[in-house]
């Protein structure tokens, strides 16, 4: 299996003048992600946890919709001088053929598409409508996520690059943390082990990234049933616009005790 992380030579420029030195940085490379032997995309990833990627990606699209839609998942094709395999070719064998590459993908920011069909089409493919009710969730419980999130990352800690995402239970239990180049990685990682372990829909769990909530992780959660999605940084007017259209808890800038709200408070225990 590839590494997840790589050293290169590097020049430590401070106050006290340059240094030559190896720094350990963070693997990225292709995936390339074939159903029924026929190419559907390639993404740039952080090798590792790719068997869940393909499940929590196919999801996200309206592919699949159960660990059971899927026959097999096994690495091919991809070799490199050697000979070797590369692990950069995943082959997906879906257990009834559909005509995947004749379809459009859920809108992302880079489609050019405008908010209203983008809305649209997630409210019209999910197959897991987010429940009106629950969980309840402490507001002291959902604020100290992210530092547990941050606990788990191992390979942040020995890069500083990557991104993080975590499932936990509404009294904050961990379940599964994932690191990737692309936090869109990171969030498939996660949904595609809920999904492989049958935690799909995940009514009762909670999303956290250690970044910005953008329209496309709201789409993932909104498409695996997640209910509440918590986020470090800033969402984007549009990750609001579908947390409000689908019902999902949307907190935002989850730094310290503080956070923003931005959609289905109803789900949080204020002290």
């Amino acid at each position: 299996m590839s590494r997840v992380t790589a050293r290169r030579r590097t020049v430590r420029i401070s106050a006290a003048g340059s240094t030559e030195r190896p720094d350990t940085l963070a693997v990225e490379e292709p995936l390339e992600l074939r159903v029924d032997g026929r190419s559907l995309t390639v993404t740039m990833r952080t090798p590792g946890s790719d068997i869940d990627l393909a499940h929590g990606f196919l999801l996200s699209e309206n592919i699949i919709g159960s660990p059971e839609d899927i026959v097999s998942a096994r690495y091919c094709a991809g070799t490199d001088a050697n000979g070797q395999n590369t692990y950069n070719v995943l082959d997906i064998q879906l257990r009834t053929p559909t005509p995947i590459l004749a379809r459009n993908f859920l809108t992302t920011s880079a489609c050019g598409l405008c908010g209203k069909t983008a809305l649209d089409e997630v409210r019209t493919h999910t197959r897991f409508p987010i429940p009106a009710t629950g969980p309840l969730v402490d507001t002291e419980v959902l604020s100290a996520l992210p530092d547990r999130l941050r606990s788990h990352q191992k390979v942040f800690d020995a890069t500083g690059g990557l991104h993080g995402a975590g499932l936990f239970t509404a009294d904050g239990t961990v379940l599964a943390v994932r690191e990737d180049v692309g936090r869109h990685n990171a969030v498939d990682k996660v949904i595609g082990w809920a999904l492989r372990e049958n935690r799909v829909p995940a009514h009762d769990l909670v999303l956290i990234v250690s970044g910005r909530a953008s329209f496309e992780l709201v789409q993932k959660a909104v498409m695996a049933g997640i209910p509440i999605l918590g986020a470090v940084s800033a969402p984007s007017s549009l990750a609001v616009d579908l947390a409000v259209e689908s019902g999902l808890t949307l907190a935002g800038f989850l730094r310290g005790d503080t956070m923003n709200v931005y959609s289905a408070a109803q789900r949080l225990k204020v002290h």
